[in-house]
């Protein structure tokens, strides 16, 4: 379907790539210095800071909400044992529901402040994004908020040191080889449980 839709929108609105001007602009200077290599400025934008707090803010209510609300309750009776919850009352088709509706507009957070970030917009936007997401559930443990977001920004660390170090044409390839490290040693990622089968 997201096939369909990108090409779709391909062939209505032109398949050139559109530009977004800045809308958030400055930021803090954290660091000034010299080195033989010329002049070095450590700063952080206002964008940056806005993404850290609304990541934290968002990933503090959502872990709230799934470890002390009825819907939170309902989900992780859900997703241990659909069958067992639906016979003691839980209606799983809108447990199912309301939190497709929470991952849509939790993408569609990160899909803006990924957009205010980059200023660019094209059509094949969110497929690696959409994969780095999904590695960093992986690398983090399924089933794991927090493991989620620390591997995310492992995968951030990996990428920035490498193109800081080696080659950045190959950012991906070492995120995606750390993944494969991950999961060969630890297969339930980082902070996932194994999941333990009692006969």
């Amino acid at each position: 379907m997201s096939i369909v839709l990108q090409n779709f929108v391909q062939v209505t609105q032109g398949a050139r790539v559109k530009p977004l001007p800045p809308q958030i602009q400055g930021g803090i200077t954290l660091m000034e210095g010299n080195t033989e290599n010329g002049a070095i400025v450590v700063q952080l934008s206002y964008m940056q800071i806005i993404i850290i707090v609304t990541t934290l803010v968002l990933m503090t209510l959502f872990t709230l909400l799934i470890s002390r609300t009825s819907l939170g309750r309902a989900q992780r009776a859900c997703e241990q044992d659909r069958k067992m919850a639906s016979l003691l009352g839980v209606n799983v088709d809108r447990t199912i529901s309301l939190t497709f509706v929470m991952g849509a507009a939790l993408a569609s957070v990160a899909g803006l402040m990924f957009l205010l970030l980059y200023g660019v917009i094209d059509f094949y936007i969110g497929f690696l994004a959409g994969v780095k997401a999904f590695t960093a559930a992986v690398l983090g443990g399924i089933g794991s908020l927090p493991g989620a977001m620390l591997g995310g920004l492992l995968i951030g660390l990996i990428e920035v040191f490498w193109s800081g170090y080696f080659s950045v044409e190959y950012k991906d390839v070492a995120a995606f080889s750390i993944l494969a490290i991950v999961l060969i040693f630890l297969p339930s990622g980082l902070l996932g449980k194994p999941e333990v089968e009692k006969v």
